[in-house]
């Protein structure tokens, strides 16, 4: 897909709604200075174009009771002789399953062949053992695991750097 071409006006209107997504469009003209029809012209595109995906709440884990982040490095199984579209199958399949599990909030395909990073979120040690062993481990295609702990949050954003 084909980069929008966007200017710098449209830089600063995107850097406003990373920090702050429910401005009202006046809000947003007011920062970006400009009048309020232009700048909601140029919200719509950036929608349209699929630059803005979508609007969301960020929640705050651990009052809600989700304290521990778990990255697990998750290797499939690849079968000898297995052709590529069976490999493309086991990936789909995997896939698939990832996107019901609620305490997976990220999965990356990563360089290595028939690998991925997950992002766990759950509540604490018992949480995480139990979807590990339920859930992620009776997969069949799972091959291997490695498991990492976040000990400490330093830097968590999810806005891109525009400049």
């Amino acid at each position: 897909m084909p980069k929008l071409d966007m200017d710098k006006t449209d830089r600063k209107i995107l850097a406003v709604l990373q920090v702050n997504g429910r401005l009202t469009n006046q809000e947003v003209a007011e920062r970006v200075n400009l009048s309020p029809s232009p700048c909601l012209r140029r919200i719509r595109h950036l929608e349209e174009a699929g630059i803005i995906r979508h609007y969301v709440a960020l929640l705050d884990s651990d009052k809600l009771g989700l304290g521990l982040l778990a990255y697990v490095n998750v290797k499939l199984e690849k079968r000898r002789g297995t052709s590529e579209h069976e490999v493309q199958g086991v990936r789909t399949e995997f896939e698939a399953a990832v996107a019901h599990w609620p305490e997976v909030v990220g999965c990356y395909a990563m360089t290595c062949e028939l690998n991925y990073l997950l992002r766990i979120q759950v509540a604490d040690m018992q949480h995480f053992s139990q979807f590990m062993t339920e859930t992620l481990l009776k997969h069949p295609a799972v091959l291997e695991l490695k498991s990492d702990f976040a000990l400490q949050t330093v830097k968590e954003t999810t806005a891109l750097p525009l400049a």
